[in-house]
């Protein structure tokens, strides 16, 4: 498609590309915030039958404190939750 029969293609990119950088600026600050209020702390929560798996996530998600959960792992999303060996346990490779 030639700009003769498309006059407004240049313009529909440009408005394109400035609502694109608009949502990475939002994007960032949110991270930044999200930073700021613990979202990325890293103190030591792995429990002890999870310490050396593969399969360890350990990631908090949720948009408040109160909200948050950790995902432990995808077979068990809330760990290991008996006192013997967990049995998808996996070494790291």
């Amino acid at each position: 498609m030639d700009s003769a029969q498309y006059p407004f293609g240049k313009m529909h990119y440009f408005s394109r590309m400035a609502d694109h950088a608009k949502w990475q600026r939002q994007e960032s600050k949110r991270h930044i915030l999200r930073s700021q209020l613990g979202f990325t702390d890293v103190t030591p929560s792995r429990p002890k039958p999870c310490v050396g798996c593969a399969n360890y996530h350990g990631v908090a998600y949720g948009y408040s404190r109160e909200a948050r959960t950790t995902l432990i792992c995808g077979f068990h999303p809330y760990g290991w939750q008996s006192s013997s060996t967990c049995p998808d346990w996996c070494g790291a490779h």
